[in-house]
């Protein structure tokens, strides 16, 4: 491997791990302000995922924030900020779970349908913002949080019996109705527990991801015009489809994440369906730089947190750390990222300084030499 290779992997890897090292030691400072043990929560954490419960929880939990990442990170690869995954995702799983919940059709053609409709949905929530921003240059940042809140009125509009939900007997809750069985999604059961199967969709996600943003001359165009939509342009890509292309995709990928909790638990929608998926999305792609390994482990991660959280609050700390432990890894990202990149230039106009002393040197001998 090259030289330069090396030092390019070591950079990419320097900023995520510098990121957590100044997250933890932050929280630490944090827990010691508090009055509280400063090492004890993470003994706790670590402890927990001994148990296989915990474990399951953990991979189930990953593969939802996976796929939000995912849909985060190709907007991000092409220079768009989509906020809008939440309510994407919102939106999507609700209506595949009314549609899931009105047919009965032979399993894989169920299951087909949910997916399909889930898809389609988030990619015309995302496709908002980007006819938008084609067609008026709105930003995507504020169409997509403008669209986070009407997806959430409109669910709650959606739920009420009167339109597409119904009520629980003896309860005030509202749902879409129960999918049929032909439409659950079978999972793994391990040790008790069940391993959602769209989980492993999810993951399998990843490589289509990196398949065709590395692989595909349509991966390459969307590249080109993230890197600059003017270069791009100018070597015949058309930038504002690709704007469009990129937010339908992202959106049809943000409408995926609810399904394996949809397809492989509930197998309704209800309004304590989680929220803030999309959100965590963005700060797991941050974290994972956009690569579909990157994102796995820091799903993994933020995963690990979220389910552990539960532990330390029975052990009498505040459930708040591990909140606490998110928010600095994002403040933590940003900043490290920042300090990479420029050591990263200092670097490399350092090389190409040493280089041009080096071939000087040369040139000089051999005019001596003459």
């Amino acid at each position: 491997m090259k030289k330069f290779d090396k030092d390019r992997l070591l950079l990419g890897i320097a900023g995520p791990v510098l990121a957590l090292a100044v997250a933890f030691l932050l929280t630490t400072v944090v827990l010691v302000l508090s009055d509280l043990d400063p090492f004890e929560p993470y003994t706790l954490m670590v402890e927990q995922i001994e148990f296989t419960d915990v474990q399951v929880l953990v991979l189930n939990q990953t593969g939802t924030y996976y796929l939000a990442a995912l849909a985060v990170a190709i907007g991000f690869r092409m220079n768009l900020f989509n906020i809008g995954v939440d309510g994407q995702y919102r939106l999507a799983v609700m209506l595949a779970a009314v549609v899931g919940a009105s047919v009965e059709l032979p399993g894989p053609l169920h299951i087909l349908l949910i997916v399909l409709v889930a898809m389609g949905v988030g990619a015309l929530w995302a496709g908002i913002a980007g006819v938008l921003k084609t067609t008026r240059g709105v930003s995507e940042v504020v169409s997509t949080i403008m669209l986070n809140a009407i997806a959430t009125s409109l669910i709650a509009w959606m739920i009420l019996p009167a339109n597409l939900g119904e009520q629980v007997k003896g309860s005030n809750e509202f749902t879409t109705g129960e999918i049929p069985e032909s439409g659950w999604f079978p999972g793994v059961d391990f040790d008790g527990s069940t391993i959602y199967g769209f989980t492993f969709v999810a993951f399998a996600m990843g490589v289509v991801y990196w398949f065709v943003l590395n692989r595909t001359r349509f991966g390459f165009d969307l590249r080109a015009s993230g890197a600059s939509q003017s270069a791009a342009q100018a070597s015949g890509v058309d930038a504002k489809k690709m704007v469009l292309t990129a937010m339908l995709i992202s959106g049809a990928v943000a409408g995926l994440a609810g399904l394996p909790l949809l397809l492989g638990s509930t197998h309704t929608y209800s309004l304590s369906f989680p929220t803030g998926v999309g959100f965590t999305g963005i700060t797991i792609a941050l974290l994972g730089r956009n690569s579909p390994v990157g994102i796995f482990f820091a799903a993994l991660l933020i995963a690990f947190l979220d389910k552990t959280a539960e532990g330390i609050g029975i052990a009498g700390y505040p459930k708040e750390i591990a909140l606490i432990m998110q928010g600095l890894i994002v403040i933590s990202v940003v900043v490290s990222y920042e300090l990479v990149r420029q050591y990263g230039l200092r670097r490399q106009q350092q090389k190409v300084g040493e280089e041009l002393a080096a071939q000087a040197r040369k040139n000089k001998e051999e005019a001596r030499t003459a």
